[in-house]
């Protein structure tokens, strides 16, 4: 057997580290090691969510894991928002990171929140405005299928993923991605977009033909919604086993 992989599964806006519950299991069995931690504001650390958390906290607390439990050569992925995420922790400890993947994700670059990666999160912004707390962003609705909840149309998923879901800070979409440090370009990185089902009036940034160390860009295609790792967790497990 090859020598273990180290993932570290960062979740998108609103969700937890229980979004990748049937992916996790999948790649310990074949003998990797698997983190999937809840950032601050979510899961059990739902009880912290401040105006003050943003995306610079999200950032800590993912170079914070890695640095407590001594993580190098990992493959860090991120899904949805956690793309500016897993983007700018690359920019503080590229040494330790084999390679990025990015599901569905936000894609920066340097000095970019996510307004100007996704403008339509200004429109979430701005519906939160008039509320009694303007600072949090509830989770986006339900629609009819096939678009459902980010995604997923099977009954008892969205019932399971709502006891999951919680509110998001203004703050983590408009703090801006930092990926100054050169080293952070160097890393390898792996694209994998949902497709089938994109909701009306969201569009996704284009995957530059090139990355940015130089080599052509790697993306692979997975037909579902948007939270693939609940709706086909088989599928993507094999693609982030056969990238690693």
């Amino acid at each position: 057997m090859p020598n273990p992989t180290t993932y570290v599964l960062v979740h998108g806006a609103w969700h937890d580290g229980r979004s990748w519950n049937r992916v996790a299991p999948l790649l310990t069995a074949q003998g990797h090691r698997v983190f999937t931690p809840s950032l601050t504001g979510h899961g059990d650390r739902a009880h912290l969510l401040t105006p003050e958390v943003g995306l610079t906290t999200h950032v800590e607390d993912v170079v914070g894991l890695i640095l407590d439990h001594d993580l190098n050569d990992l493959v860090l992925v991120g899904h949805s928002y956690a793309g500016m995420v897993i983007s700018s922790v690359a920019n503080r400890v590229p040494e330790r990171i084999a390679r990025l993947v990015y599901i569905d994700a936000m894609v920066p670059t340097h000095g970019e929140n996510a307004i100007d990666v996704m403008p339509l999160t200004r429109v979430m912004i701005d519906g939160a405005a008039g509320s009694a707390q303007p600072w949090r962003i509830p989770p986006l609705p339900e629609f009819p299928a096939p678009l459902g909840l980010f995604g997923i149309t099977d009954p008892d998923d969205i019932a399971w993923l709502r006891t999951t879901l919680t509110d998001e800070s203004v703050l983590c979409f408009q703090q801006p991605a930092e990926m100054d440090n050169p080293a952070q370009a160097s890393i390898p990185r792996v694209h994998i977009l949902c497709v089938g089902s994109e909701p009306e009036g969201v569009t996704r940034r284009p995957v530059p033909e090139t990355q940015p160390n130089g080599e052509p860009s790697r993306v692979h295609e997975l037909k579902t919604g948007h939270d693939a790792m609940i709706t086909e967790p088989v599928e993507l497990s094999a693609l982030l086993l056969d990238i690693a």
